[in-house]
């Protein structure tokens, strides 16, 4: 691995590191309360305080709950591969502001479902129409706005999501708890509502790259699609994107499923979104850890690294844990989580032609969030069919072995420098 600091942004005059974050906070701040109150993250963090009560109150089963997020993450599949597009055409703001009206109205409505199709079809049409609002977006922005500190940027504000998961979970099982499920979709809408949207809309203003002279679009920004045909045919799309698939199919079935998990092992409610309250810290100080890392070393083995204890974190809710090894099985998953989103945008902008960021990020989150729709499902259908969550958290600790090995295999980074410039590739 070598030092990656010296890097500077393809057609761009290299700035001062401090300066990019001193003139960019107004990207940062909006940014991390998107990514926080953004469809992705409320649906999949709020999933499990909702189980017991919808189940109750409705009489639907686990699996049939859990299956929401097949809708709902199979439709974000759909609309994120439109907002890479849009992107290009409206720019982050408006998409931006678009997708947070559309979840904030999407889990309004979702408190007045009468039915299971009623439910499935307002996730899925919310995770659809609300898909603007998610990490491509706000990774596209910083993308954009900084270089040098690029890695910190972008974990700072994918971390948006670890807020969430600190105080969401706790939350809504004392907003359920005392006025049921249907008032837990209410305050859930006034999330991005009435803090996420004043603040993109007063303060996002994203622009080309802060402090630095940027040269007009490449041509390859015009022929994008014939541009993609060829990316399809590169072996480091394919390893990235399995990757990807492969975390996120293990984080996306344990998140949702480690209250239910907990609970069945004799945990309250309370308790158990007590313990997964340390799921969003560690996803912060991973998130955070992996942003400085990856600005100096090569960041594949970086994602390698983090993706590791997690598997660990599996084996320990295979046992009966104790409150504290539920903390720790907690905590060792978040740093996965905490990785893998900052990994992606990363990645993406440092093994593809700048112009292609935004298709290329929203094909692999495509795959990320079509792992995301089948793998809660599927943990709750083991579960009902074995009695307990123990195969699905083997397996998951294997898939997070297999996705950290992948990233090793990436090679060095896409040269874009302009001739003569400083190489920060893999040697």
């Amino acid at each position: 691995m070598n030092n990656a600091a010296s890097h500077a942004a393809p057609f761009a005059v290299a700035a001062p590191a401090e300066s990019e974050f001193r003139r960019g906070w107004r990207i940062l701040l909006p940014s991390i309360l998107g990514c926080a109150f953004c469809m992705g993250t409320l649906a999949t963090i709020s999933i499990g305080p909702f189980v017991t009560s919808l189940g109750q109150d409705m009489g639907w089963s686990r699996t049939q709950v859990q299956m929401s997020l097949l809708f709902g993450q199979g439709f974000s599949s759909l609309g994120v591969i439109a907002t890479g597009v849009l992107l290009e055409k409206f720019g982050a703001r408006r998409v931006a502001l678009g997708g947070l009206l559309a979840t904030a109205l999407g889990l309004a409505l979702t408190s007045l479902a009468q039915s299971i199709a009623h439910f499935y079809a307002i996730m899925a049409l919310t995770a659809l129409f609300g898909a603007g609002a998610g990490a491509i977006t706000w990774s596209h922005a910083v993308t954009r706005a900084f270089d040098r500190n690029r890695g910190l940027a972008l974990a700072i504000v994918l971390s948006g999501a670890g807020l969430a998961g600190v105080f969401l979970p706790s939350f809504l099982a004392w907003v359920i708890g005392g006025h049921g499920w249907r008032a837990g979709y209410l305050a859930l809408a006034c999330l991005p509502a009435l803090i996420a949207v004043p603040a993109v809309y007063i303060m996002f203003h994203p622009h080309e790259r802060i402090g630095r002279q940027v040269a007009p679009a490449s041509r390859a920004a015009s022929s994008a699609p014939a541009a993609m045909r060829g990316i399809f045919a590169r072996y480091r799309f394919w390893a990235l994107l399995i990757s990807i698939f492969c975390t996120y199919f293990a984080i996306s079935g344990v998140m949702p499923n480690f209250i239910p998990a907990l609970t069945d092992k004799g945990f309250s409610l309370e308790r158990a979104a007590m313990a997964q309250g340390a799921f969003g810290a560690s996803l912060i100080v991973g998130r955070l850890a992996v942003g400085l890392l990856v600005d100096r070393f090569w960041a594949p083995a970086v994602g390698a690294m983090f993706l590791a204890p997690p598997a660990l974190g599996c084996l320990l809710l295979t046992w009966q844990p104790g409150f504290a090894a539920a903390i720790v099985a907690a905590a060792l998953i978040g740093l996965a989580t905490g990785a893998e989103l900052d990994l992606l945008a990363l990645l993406t902008s440092r093994y593809f032609e700048p112009p292609l960021f935004s298709r290329v990020y929203s094909w692999i989150y495509a795959a990320a969030a079509s792992a995301g729709a089948v793998s809660p499902m599927l943990f709750s259908w083991m579960q009902d069919l074995t009695g307990s969550y123990t195969v699905s958290f083997y397996v998951t600790a294997v898939l997070f072995l297999v996705g950290g090995a992948l990233l090793l295999t990436m090679g060095r980074y896409l040269a874009t420098e302009p001739a003569g410039g400083n190489d920060r590739s893999r040697q």
